[in-house]
């Protein structure tokens, strides 16, 4: 066993709103079971993650100096393996220190093409301490794909991932 994690620290009070698109409790079951059960944690949570129909390209970058490297992914190849802290929404999410949800990404300045078919983004900081190592970076087909639900179940999943990740 890797870790001795506390599934009710983050997964909290579980609310079920009328448009159910995924089933939260049992995701972060899985992410949790993988991160105590596996050796490629980032690959799990990628993997797992996938499966979110309206998560069309899903991606974990870790902080590298100056830069975040793209440690795993899911989805259309992508050029961009290494962006620079403060460029991209991507980059945007670590000087903000917090979640960025872009509803239409070809009205926000800040992104950066990856895939003419992405529509929305959602970044989410990987936080160990008082500092970001990481994050996690969805992109989805549709528009507006990102709801709270998403945000709520994303920032679980980052808070596990720091927990966890060396």
């Amino acid at each position: 066993m890797r870790n001795d994690i506390n599934a009710h620290r983050y997964l909290g009070n579980m609310q079920k709103g009328p448009q159910k698109r995924f089933d939260e409790s049992k995701i972060l079951d899985r992410i949790l079971y993988s991160v105590e059960n596996s050796e490629n944690i980032l690959e799990q949570v990628v993997k797992i993650l996938k499966e979110v129909t309206h998560y069309h390209w899903v991606g974990i970058y870790l902080v590298e100096g100056d830069n975040l490297v793209l440690k795993h992914f899911l989805g259309r190849p992508t050029e961009h393996t290494k962006i620079k802290i403060g460029q991209g929404i991507c980059g945007a999410a670590v000087v903000d220190e917090q979640t960025i949800i872009v509803s239409d990404v070809s009205a926000d300045n800040r992104y950066i093409a990856c895939s003419v078919e992405t529509k929305s983004e959602i970044v989410v900081p990987i936080w160990k301490g008082d500092r970001i190592i990481g994050e996690i970076d969805i992109d989805s087909d549709l528009p507006d794909a990102f709801a709270i639900e998403d945000k709520k179940m994303l920032e679980k999943i980052a808070d596990v991932l720091g927990d966890t990740i060396q």
